[in-house]
């Protein structure tokens, strides 16, 4: 079978916590708010995100021979995202606890169990996506050892380097080299266009976007940087996980996919991220096609009436 796109890396259970103040009483033993467990991580949301989107997509990770695993496997294949090359972590699923502020801050505890000795059937992977065009890849370090193969096989590399704290971070220094879009978050800098160029002077042949929360989105490519403001919708922030993965997921699918110009599929991915955020710990509500395009088409029509 080939694949519209492969999700490659980043799988597990998040368990978010959404605290009922701004802040947490640690001189006491108890406190209390919502626990909500979902498939997460970057991997989880981009492909639950993409096949909502319509795609025929395949995840390539690993989970834990457990419960976690045993059900990230049975919703996946319930959702009709291939999982053939879904191995083994002997170390367990991944997992994160999220804790999410009323603000709607949040603080992120990662245990990405085996990540970092995992070693990935190169050939196997070759083989599996002969065909597929576009591969979205996550910073689990396994997957740096797909990079150069996967580009050297055709495919189009689009990565996700989350969120940069040090720009010559040598563990993203491969990712970074290869992508061929190139997708992080300015949760640490206030205004992250000094990373945009440093990213384009490594390699101008390619697009570069990072999401900026509520303060939009801004996208450097060869023509320069562009800022996009934020995009409002009915319905409340509740949950930001996910935001970013639904970002690029909506600019994949509409850049790549659906013909739309690079400004037309940021607009898009802000609007899926935005719908993203609507929804309280759930992966698997994320915003369909057909809902996409209605909202795209009320935004576009907006837009020129403003113009």
């Amino acid at each position: 079978m080939v694949f519209d796109a492969a999700v490659i890396g980043a799988i597990g259970i998040d368990t978010n916590v959404y605290l009922s103040g701004n802040e947490v009483d640690f001189s006491v033993e108890t406190s209390f708010g919502e626990n909500l467990d979902c498939i997460g991580q970057a991997g989880g949301y981009s492909s639950q995100s993409l096949r909502r989107l319509g795609h025929r997509i395949c995840f390539i990770g690993y989970v834990g021979e457990d419960y976690f695993g045993e059900h990230i496997r049975e919703v996946f294949l319930d959702q009709g995202i291939d999982i053939s090359l879904l191995g083994i972590d002997p170390l367990g699923t991944k997992r994160s606890v999220n804790l999410m502020y009323k603000d709607g801050g949040r603080k992120n505890f990662y245990d990405g169990k085996g990540s970092m000795i995992l070693e990935v059937d190169t050939e196997a992977v070759l083989s599996y996506l002969s065909g597929t065009k576009l591969a979205h890849i996550n910073i689990v370090n396994w997957t740096r050892n797909l990079l150069r193969p996967l580009k050297k096989a055709g495919l189009t590399l689009s990565i996700d380097i989350q969120d940069v704290i040090d720009p010559d971070d040598s563990y993203r220094e491969d990712y970074v080299r290869e992508a061929d879009v190139l997708f992080f978050s300015s949760t640490n800098f206030s205004d992250p266009s000094f990373l945009i160029e440093k990213y384009l002077e490594i390699r101008s042949d390619r697009v570069v976007i990072c999401g900026l929360g509520n303060k939009g989105c801004v996208v450097g490519n060869d023509k320069g940087i562009e800022y996009f403001d934020p995009v409002e919708l009915a319905e409340p922030v509740v949950d930001t996980n996910g935001a970013g993965d639904s970002l690029a997921a909506g600019f994949l699918s509409s850049y790549f996919f659906d013909g739309y110009s690079i400004r037309e599929s940021v607009l898009r991915g802000q609007i899926a991220a935005r719908y993203c955020c609507s929804k309280k710990g759930v992966s698997s509500e994320l915003i369909t096609k057909d809902h996409l395009d209605l909202l795209f088409k009320e935004k576009s029509e907006a837009s020129e009436q403003l113009s």
